[in-house]
């Protein structure tokens, strides 16, 4: 989606539609019927990048037999999802605290997250990891997650890419587990 990379670069105002329409290969006119608003585009662009996010962070999941499998797919998954897709993983990041975001688009893009609660409720279940119903754990993985993201984009992927992952999977496997 055009407005993706628009929007990264160029923030919400610095977009004008008429932009977002010329990178996207539409008339003005044709994207305001789809979009009456630019903060309807937002929104519809949030939408589109967490659905994105979560098919990727929950492909191959239902092969893995226990917790700590599908946790270590789901860390791999999300930082190749963000690798393979920087500029919605950007937007995401831009965005996710935005007032033009609607609590509607929020509750909709969030929707498609259930497995994750239900992956961590296994874990605190089988007694894999440590059982605090905060989501405080849920915050320290995806925090942790994030850093190594950007810490791979910022610097670029090399020959030790798929060892930084496993690696940091392993430090946030001590962390978090009961063993």
């Amino acid at each position: 989606m055009a407005a993706f990379k628009l929007f990264t670069e160029r923030g919400f105002h610095g977009t004008p539609t008429s932009m977002i329409s010329e990178e996207a290969g539409v008339a003005t006119g044709t994207l305001f019927r789809y979009f009456p608003t630019k903060e309807a585009l937002i929104n519809a662009a949030y939408v589109v990048a967490k659905s994105h996010m979560a098919a990727a962070l929950k492909a191959g999941i239902e092969a893995k037999p226990t917790f700590e499998d599908k946790a270590r797919l789901i860390w791999g998954n999300t930082i190749r999802w963000g690798l393979q897709n920087p500029e919605e993983f950007l937007f995401l990041e831009q965005f996710a605290s935005s007032p033009f975001i609607t609590k509607l688009t929020e509750k909709e893009a969030i929707s498609n997250f259930g497995f994750l609660a239900e992956v961590l409720d296994e874990g605190i279940r089988t007694g894999a990891i440590k059982d605090i119903r905060d989501s405080f754990v849920a915050e320290m993985i995806f925090s942790s997650n994030m850093a190594v993201l950007k810490k791979l984009l910022r610097d670029g992927q090399n020959d030790c890419t798929e060892e930084l992952i496993e690696a940091s999977f392993d430090l946030m496997w001590r962390g978090i587990s009961k063993r």
